[in-house]
């Protein structure tokens, strides 16, 4: 029974982060470039900024989850470790949706290859040793918080959709 609880709460999660992708990316195609261009709100972030930080962001998963390297490393410089108004040259809209939907397709198939046991494993931002202390710093535990962080920008790019 222990084991069964445990596949489905990993199954729940995996289908949380799938459902929000897909409301991104419905999303993201609903918006013009001209509403993507636009600010979320006075003085924050604009949408092709959030875009491309949600493609970093998701992107430096293949690294976490030691699934290879980063698809756009570039994106890193641009979209995490800048601010949207420090005058950084973005990629095309075009090129942000397309590294947006490579990025999600391939950790996708990544992720249909997952045990339990898998999700339950430490990600390669801590050490064994911490690990062992706190088993809660697992490759599922960055998804819920990947997913999190990605449904907290579906809803500020929400405000585009004017």
């Amino acid at each position: 029974m222990e084991n069964q609880a445990a596949d489905l709460i990993v199954k729940m999660n995996v289908a949380m982060w799938d459902g929000q992708n897909k409301k991104f990316a419905e999303l993201i195609e609903k918006l013009t470039e001209e509403q993507l261009l636009n600010e979320t709100a006075p003085n924050r972030n604009t949408g092709i900024y959030l875009l491309g930080h949600i493609v970093a962001v998701s992107d430096d998963l293949f690294r976490l989850f030691d699934l290879g390297e980063k698809m756009f490393p570039d994106y890193l410089e641009i979209f995490i470790k800048s601010p949207d108004k420090s005058n950084k040259t973005f990629p095309s809209i075009e090129e942000l949706k397309s590294a947006y939907y490579t990025v999600t397709k391939k950790l996708a198939n990544q992720f249909e290859k997952y045990s339990t046991q898998d999700w339950l494993s430490k990600h390669e931002a801590v050490s064994e040793e911490d690990f062992a202390k706190e088993p809660t710093r697992n490759k599922l535990n960055v998804l819920i918080s990947r997913t999190v962080h990605l449904a907290n920008h579906l809803g500020q790019m929400a405000y585009l959709n004017n």
